[in-house]
């Protein structure tokens, strides 16, 4: 199976990035931050907003996670239910960054993440893939951006919508995550010394696609 790994920082671009290069050479793409946006969804509608890591033992105990693709969009059920609407809230973000510090429920996200690379050529993207899940993946980059640039992409894109946040808010948030996950104890983000590195501060999505794909197709 080819496998291509994608890392990053928070709102890089990292799953825009997967499903141009997964496009371009007619492949699958494994969003697996949406699979920890799904347990946080559910993990809020049957525990509630507080974060404890016993509760999070006892929640990804009974849990059922169903990665399904209709019309090319992946789906992410838990225990039946469609969490795909919620998936990109402000609020479920934020929690799916705070619960995927917990080992046990990073196991279960770490089975179905795998099982996937190995029944389909495949993007998968996320923050540990090529360091954690797949360290052998044929091709890894890694993707970044200077912060206030990631915050503006961020802000621009639901400044429209209402009650969303600050510019100023979403930074805050961002740096806030950026440290979370470079700091947590298990898998956090890191950058291997067999990636390469993209900083798409300055580049446009399509350049950024297109530098990928060439890696891949001229077997770099």
């Amino acid at each position: 199976m080819l496998n291509i790994a994608i890392d990053g920082h928070v709102s890089s671009g990292k799953s825009s990035l997967a499903h141009g290069i997964a496009n371009a050479l007619g492949i699958r793409v494994l969003d697996t931050g949406a699979i920890y946006r799904g347990l946080a969804c559910a993990y809020s509608e049957k525990v509630g907003d507080e974060i404890v890591e016993n509760e999070v033992d006892k929640f990804i105990e009974d849990v059922v996670v169903k990665i399904e693709f209709i019309d090319d969009l992946q789906h992410v059920f838990v225990n039946n239910k469609d969490y795909t609407p919620f998936l990109r809230l402000e609020k479920t973000s934020n929690m799916a960054s705070k619960i995927s510090q917990y080992p046990k429920l990073r196991e279960k996200v770490l089975d179905i993440q795998r099982d996937f690379a190995n029944s389909y050529d495949c993007v998968v993207e996320g923050r540990d893939i090529g360091s954690h899940v797949l360290p052998n993946a044929q091709y890894k980059f890694f993707l970044t951006a200077k912060a206030e640039k990631r915050a503006q992409r961020r802000f621009d894109q639901i400044k429209n919508i209402p009650g969303s946040p600050s510019y100023q808010e979403i930074l805050d948030d961002l740096l806030e995550r950026d440290y979370r996950d470079e700091h947590r104890a298990v898998a956090p983000l890191i950058k291997t010394d067999d990636c390469i590195l993209i900083d798409n501060t300055d580049i446009y999505l399509n350049q950024t696609i297109e530098k990928c794909v060439q890696i891949v197709k001229n077997g770099e």
